[in-house]
């Protein structure tokens, strides 16, 4: 059974930082292209940025751009999502999600975990 587990989230003030994670299971991850999304309340979802398989390629928004920082641990399963300089505009639920060998920018992504919220004070 694949899972996708996200952890982190949590209530910070403006300007501050924050970074979460999401760990896969019942499948390897490093074979994988992840994305993270989020999702504000009577908004849509929109994506935040993506990796690639290898790590070797990033994607952001632009209202993320600069502040933003996706990696990942291939030996550990693990995505992660450094979040600086965070704003009240980025509270949100996060997901992370995952899409064999490659990365959209869409939602075409075939594994998605639960999220996990974050909320910035001002």
């Amino acid at each position: 059974q694949v899972q996708l587990v996200e952890s982190g989230g949590g209530l910070v003030q403006a300007g501050g930082s924050l970074r979460v994670s999401c760990v896969g299971s019942g499948l390897t991850l490093a074979s994988y292209g992840v994305g993270w999304f989020r999702q504000a309340p009577g908004k849509e979802r929109e994506f935040v940025a993506a990796i690639t398989p290898s790590g070797g390629n990033t994607y952001y928004a632009d209202s993320v751009k600069g502040r933003f920082t996706i990696s990942r641990d291939n030996a550990k399963n693990a995505v992660y999502l450094q979040m600086n300089s965070l704003k009240p505009e980025d509270t949100a639920n996060y997901y992370c999600a995952a899409r064999l060998n490659t990365v959209v920018i869409s939602q075409a992504y075939r594994y998605w975990g639960q999220g996990t919220q974050v909320t910035v004070s001002s």
